[in-house]
Parts: C-alpha cells; sequence; structure tokens
C-alpha cells in the first residue's frame, strides 16, 4: 500500500497550493521556491494520472478532482499532525500556545495563570491578545480560517467570545459574563448623588464597544430599561473600541461604565471600583475553549483545558456571591 502512495512532499506541496490557491504563498510556507512547488504538483499529477489545478493566466483553481482529493488529503495531515503532537505532549517542555481576547487575557486569565505554571511548570506557555478572538472582527470563519492558513505557528487554544458555532472543532464552553455598572469609589463621595440608577442622568456614561456587533453589544439603553429609568440619554458620553481602556477610564473616575463584571471582579474586590446596584445584563455571547480535533487530547492542552473549566467555575461562583 505505501509503495502506491506519492511523496509527501508532493502531498504537503499539494495541500498548501490548494489552500492558499497559489504556488508563490505556498512556497513561502513551505519555505521552498515556487518552482519547486510547481515540479512537485507536476509529479504528483503525472503519479495521479490527472490534473489537479487548472492554470489560469492570473488565478489558480482546483479541478474536480483536486477539490475531490483536498478534504481526504487534509483529514490524512492531520492524522500524522495528532500523532505527532501525541509524543510531544509527553515530552517535558511541551509548547502550548494560547490566543485570548485581550481585555479577557489580561484582566481574567493572566491573574490566574501563577496557580498553572505552579501545577504544570513542564509546559512552555505562550499567551497572545487578538481581537479576532471576538465574534464579528473578523470573516464568519474566525479564528478557523487562520487555523488552516499558520500551520507552522498554529495556535493550540482559543479562547474565544461568541457564540460557540465553531463547525469542525472542539468547543467547550467557559461562562456567560454579564454586564453591570460600575465606576471609582471616588464617584459615591462626590457631590453629585449616586444612590440610585436614575442618578446615572449627573454622571458621565462610559461605553464599552469592543463587542462589533451591535445586537450583541452590552448598551446603557438596555439597562436602563432593565432598571426601570427614564429621562437619561444613554447614547450620550464617551465610547472605547478596547474593554481595558473602558476600565482604565471607569479607573481614573470619569465616569460609570457598563462592564463584564467577571472582567472587573478582581478591581471591584480589591476596592478600586465599586458595583453601585445589583442590576445586571447578560448577552446571548459567551466565552468558549476551542481546539483542533488534532491536538485536543493533548497531555498539555487537555491540563490546560481542565484547569480553565475549573478556574471559570470558580470564577462565577464568586461573581454570584
Amino acid at each position: 500500500m505505501a509503495d502506491r502512495l506519492p511523496p509527501l512532499n508532493a502531498l504537503r506541496a499539494f495541500e498548501a497550493a490548494a489552500r492558499h490557491l497559489s504556488f508563490k504563498r505556498a512556497a513561502e510556507e513551505l519555505s521552498v521556491t515556487p518552482t519547486a512547488i510547481s515540479h512537485q504538483i507536476r509529479g504528483l499529477e503525472e503519479h495521479l494520472g490527472v490534473a489537479l489545478f487548472l492554470r489560469l493566466t492570473r488565478a489558480l483553481e482546483l479541478t474536480a478532482e483536486g477539490a475531490a482529493m483536498l478534504p481526504k488529503l487534509r483529514e490524512g495531515m492531520d492524522c500524522f499532525a495528532e500523532a505527532v503532537a501525541c509524543v510531544r505532549g509527553l515530552v517535558p517542555g511541551a509548547r502550548l500556545v494560547v490566543l485570548a481576547p485581550p481585555s479577557f487575557a489580561s484582566r481574567w486569565l493572566v491573574p490566574r495563570l501563577q496557580a498553572f505554571t505552579r501545577s504544570h511548570p513542564e509546559v512552555e506557555l505562550h499567551l497572545a491578545g487578538s481581537v479576532k478572538m471576538i465574534d464579528g472582527s473578523d470573516l464568519p470563519a474566525g479564528p478557523m480560517a487562520d487555523a488552516r492558513a499558520t500551520r507552522r505557528d498554529q495556535p493550540e487554544i482559543w479562547i474565544r467570545y461568541g457564540t460557540g458555532r465553531y463547525p469542525g472543532f472542539r468547543v467547550e464552553q467557559m461562562f456567560v459574563p454579564d454586564y453591570t455598572a460600575v465606576c471609582s469609589p471616588r464617584l459615591l463621595r462626590a457631590k453629585l448623588p449616586l444612590r440610585t440608577p436614575a442618578d446615572l442622568a449627573y454622571h458621565t456614561l462610559i461605553h464599552d464597544d469592543t463587542i462589533q456587533d451591535q445586537k450583541e453589544r452590552p448598551s446603557w439603553d438596555e439597562w436602563l430599561s432593565v432598571a426601570g429609568v427614564s429621562g437619561v440619554d444613554a447614547s450620550a458620553g464617551p465610547h472605547f473600541t478596547d474593554s481595558g481602556l473602558a476600565i482604565a477610564a471607569a479607573l481614573d473616575g470619569l465616569g460609570v461604565a457598563l462592564l463584564s463584571r467577571p472582567l472587573v471582579a478582581g478591581e471591584i474586590a480589591a476596592g478600586r471600583l465599586v458595583a453601585p446596584f445589583d442590576i445586571a445584563i447578560v448577552r446571548s455571547f459567551a466565552y468558549y475553549i476551542v481546539m483542533p480535533e488534532a491536538i485536543a487530547d493533548r497531555p498539555a492542552v487537555a491540563a490546560f483545558r481542565s484547569w480553565l473549566l475549573e478556574e471559570a467555575a470558580g470564577s462565577m461562583r464568586s461573581v454570584l456571591r
């Protein structure tokens, strides 16, 4: 059976060229020349006895045979990757890359990481923040498209804020955040009152516009409606496109911000922020752990996933107390 298989390098060249629909970009990914990619694919076509690409003047398209072969070839390569990943996962110093929304990474994840690194010193953790981990900040395929296009530096775990619908990947929900009004404790001691939600009419409203999908973005209009308040201009006040900036503005006493309670729980516990009203709203978005199936059971990944879920459960218990 193995004797009848084409050379692995030719299959890799085809998969990369088919994914990019470009010999040049495939060559860059595999660190070879476009000519080498072309020769590999020519040899593969001769081996199979069919054309895999339509070579147009300014474009490259898959033939019906190439399109039929690509999904199974990807599946086979994922199996190869899984086999290698299983071995790597058993080796001390296993590299684990985590990509998460920036404010979630800095406000929720980083303050807890010491517990994980202390329990798993063998894991070499790499954490990066990206707004692409928020649904609506990129193409509908989101990180799933990126995963297939960046195999050499592919993140192994995504923490994504969104719908949870990511076909072809293993997905586990962490928690659904709620949003409440928070401010610096200095505002409670200021001359203008802040005793009831109606008193927000005397204060600056801070808006967090991190979520681009307006249907899913928590709004002051909705919060005030739940609070039974009218007569407050819910659109007034500064808007920030990053939760970290909105949190910083609230900490600085600029006004009252509508923020994710889990992300500011540490600031509230430390007394740097207060939540003057026991009123919150929720959206349909949640935080999800998203993993390619090929690496989901790798020991380092499984350990981090289990730890994340335990921390998420504990976080929500403390927020709801």
